[in-house]
Formats: structure tokens, sequence, C-alpha cells
């Protein structure tokens, strides 16, 4: 398959949930999508009309391995070496904690970084709960450390007064929810991250989600605003999908079909 943009989209699970400051189990997110990803109930076409079972479509590197090793560390370092052969790492959370490792391995490897943050929460906390590497946290880590050139948040709809104050000293272009559609925000020259977290979409299409949000995204709204993104796509990241509170498998479903279609944009960009 020709891809339009270099390197071949790879999957890598982080099976990661270390810094959820309300619930833990996304850490059991990656096995769930893949399983819904390659279930029968559907085909392996993308709406943009990729055919992801045809070979050497996508590739999968399996799940990193923690053990006793620094998380954050390991994340970095397994994404970096995948980066270094050539691949496009589309990372499977996870906790929205693992977006600071993942942009950091990017960053040392790709300058001038557009981010394309899909959420209901901003996650500019300086510190939450006394910790500044909660999930709450990644972004203004990320942006303090100059990571990125630009961080567009789409979707937002808990934004708080100091969250406010954050993007406002990082030059954050925050887009709440309520004034959606914005596709003209998602267009960037340049390489470009996607940063997914499923609980941009509404509780009613996404109940497996740690912090539950009314108001949020349709799956169709989601999907149209993946499919205006321009950029060379150089990596992206699916969080905070937590199978200890699905029903039905029905989370899992999303988050498999969003994984299908940022891979079906990564390949005919």
């Amino acid at each position: 398959m020709r891809h339009k943009h270099s390197g071949l989209p790879t999957l890598v699970g982080i099976p990661f949930d270390g810094q959820s400051s309300y619930l833990r189990g996304a850490a059991e997110a990656p096995s769930k999508i893949r399983e819904a990803l390659g279930c029968d109930a559907s085909n392996k076409w993308t709406e943009l009309g990729v055919d992801l079972g045809s070979s050497g479509s996508y590739a999968d590197a399996g799940d990193l391995v923690f053990s006793d090793k620094d998380a954050f560390e390991v994340i970095e370092a397994g994404v970096g070496k995948l980066i270094d052969e050539g691949k496009r790492p589309v990372s499977l959370g996870g906790d929205h904690s693992i977006t600071y490792p993942l942009v950091k391995a990017l960053a040392k490897r790709c300058r001038e970084l557009t981010i394309f943050h899909f959420d209901a929460h901003p996650d500019l906390y300086d510190e939450f709960e006394g910790n500044r590497l909660s999930h709450a946290c990644p972004f203004a880590r990320i942006m303090e450390s100059g990571l990125a050139k630009r961080l567009v948040q789409v979707g937002i709809r808990t934004i708080n007064r100091h969250q406010r104050e954050q993007a406002e000293k990082f030059g954050v272009e925050v887009v709440e929810m309520r004034l959606l559609p914005a596709y003209a925000k998602v267009k960037a020259s340049g390489p470009v991250y996607i940063t997914f977290d499923m609980d941009v979409l509404d509780p009613a299409f996404a109940p497996g989600i740690s912090h539950r949000e009314p108001g949020g995204m349709t799956v169709r709204e989601a999907i149209a605003h993946l499919h205006a993104i321009q950029g060379n796509i150089v990596g992206a990241d699916i969080v905070e999908y937590n199978p200890v509170r699905d029903i039905d498998g029905l989370t899992a479903t999303m988050a498999a079909k969003m994984v299908k279609e940022i891979l079906g944009k990564m390949i005919v960009g």
C-alpha cells in the first residue's frame, strides 16, 4: 500500500494508568481496542477508502512492558525506538499522562510540532492534587518544555479559571465544545500529532471512561474533525478508555473506530 507520508503507521499498546486521579482501569484498554479492531462484526475498510486488512497497511509492535522501571522512561524509549526505525506510532493508552513522554520522544526527532488534542478537559493543570505528572497535567508539561509549536484543543467543556490562565500563558488555542464545528482549526503546515481522549465523545456514545462529561461530541462530529486534519501526521494516541466502566464493549468499538479513521487519515493524508 502506498503511503502519502513516510513511515509505516504502527500500533503500540501502553497499558499504564498509574497517573489516573479518579479511577484505575485504563491500563486494560490496549487489548480491548485491538480485539474490537479485529472483530468480524465490521470490515477493515476506513471511511476514506483505505483497506486496513491489506498487507503492509499498518503494523503492530505489541505492548510496552513496564516491570519495575520508570514508566515515562519506558514509554519515551520504546516509542523513540519505533520512530528511529522509521515508523509512525499510534499509541493505545492508558491514561492521558502518557502523552507527555510520547510527545517528548517525537519532539527530540521532529521540530515545530503541532498537536491536535481532542478532549473534554484541557489537562493544563500546573499540578493536580500535588502531582505534576497527573493525567490532568500533560499539556502543561509539554508546553512549558517547548515541545510543541502549537497546541489546539477541541471539544473542551470543563475549563476552569486556572486552566484558562494556563492556556493564555502557553498560547493554547482552546476550541470549546459549544463553538464546534472548527474544521479550520485543525489545519497545520509541518508535522502533526493527534491525541484523542475518548471522553471528548458524549458519554452516551462512550460510557467506558473514568470522567463522564455530558454534552460531548457525537461520533460523527469526531470523525468529521479527524478527516478535516491537514498536515503531516507523525504520530497519534488514543487514551482514557476505561474497560472497567464500559457497557457491552460499546466504548471499545468507538475507540477502534477512531483508531481506524486515524490510521486511514495517516495513510492517505
